[in-house]
């Protein structure tokens, strides 16, 4: 096949990698890729090994490092890799930095254990959330987990396929290194100074994702009927949660599904008109909805801006 025609297909790249998240999910292995990103930041980002005037100065420095090395190998595929070989190994290293299918899993676990084991299920809720989980009831652990749904439904999805769409594998994979930094050291505790970087990172980042996300939750609410509780609950409790961009899609969910989300002590966003063990399904409705909504639209920009270079446009 003539490699201008390969490459004309290349955007059909980010619907085989979703087929390729849900057939197989993520494997738990310590060879992942992203596990092995992760043990590579728990080298480096552990605040001990260093002075503290020179932790902030770390913290940028392995940044970069980090991110480098992680996206070197998608990269070379992207660019040094023939058309053919990246229709076939693209799927599979996008898939890498993104995560659907388990993002679901560590959800369904959570919600299964309630009706079980309370104390069970507010463990597996600690694993989602930076909060203490020991103390909150049911309601609470099913807002904990539905939460880290919500926010991911940004960190862990749209924003990597924006990404893809912008810079192709290398931005996926530099922006999926960029989220596990922050994930793991953008807390205001004792990494407060080494994590600085990877927390601005990550809201800089995810500045434009998290409101395209909100975007296209509002218009999927406002197609169910939701639309107004879902723009009150927007402007009453978007800046309830700390940092400018999780707060987004949390209050259009809560308020378009009429939920509540709730950390004991820190914030209540949403309505509350039902109770997440009746309305949760909804949120994953949404979520599904807004993949591939996103998907399709992406997909679908790309194949034209692809078509239009075939052709000389």
């Amino acid at each position: 096949m003539d490699n201008e025609i390969i490459l004309l297909f290349l955007p059909l790249v980010i619907p085989l990698a979703l087929v390729v998240d849900r057939v197989l999910g993520d494997p738990h292995s310590g060879f992942h890729p992203v596990a092995l990103l992760g043990s590579c930041i728990g080298v480096w980002g552990r605040p001990d090994r260093y002075s503290p005037g020179f932790q902030r100065a770390a913290g940028a420095i392995f940044w970069v490092i980090t991110a480098v090395v992680f996206a070197l190998p998608f990269f070379l595929v992207q660019f040094y890799a023939p058309a053919l070989v990246i229709l076939i190994l693209g799927p599979f290293l996008l898939k890498v930095c993104f995560a659907w299918r388990s993002l679901e899993e560590h959800l369904y676990s959570v919600v299964e254990t309630t009706s079980s084991s309370l104390q069970e299920a507010r463990g597996k809720a600690g694993l989602l959330v930076s909060r203490d989980t020991l103390g909150l009831n049911e309601e609470q652990v099913l807002s904990a987990a539905y939460e880290s749904v919500t926010e991911n439904l940004v960190d862990s999805i749209v924003s990597p396929l924006f990404y893809y769409g912008l810079f192709g594998l290398t931005g996926a994979a530099v922006y999926r290194a960029a989220n596990t930094m922050d994930a793991m050291l953008g807390y205001r505790d004792e990494r407060a100074r080494i994590g600085w970087w990877s927390a601005r990172a990550d809201d800089i980042a995810n500045y434009i994702p998290a409101r395209v996300t909100g975007g296209l939750l509002l218009l999927y609410f406002a197609a169910k009927g939701r639309f107004g509780p879902a723009w009150q609950a927007f402007l009453k409790d978007r800046h309830k949660r700390p940092g400018f961009n999780g707060g987004i899609s949390m209050s259009i969910m809560a308020g378009g599904v009429g939920i509540r989300f709730e950390k004991p002590g820190v914030y209540t966003i949403g309505p509350g008109e039902r109770s997440l063990k009746e309305a949760g399904i909804e949120i994953i409705r949404a979520e599904r909805a807004i993949t591939i909504i996103f998907a399709t639209i992406l997909t679908t920009l790309l194949l034209l801006g692809s078509f239009a270079q075939y052709i000389g446009v």
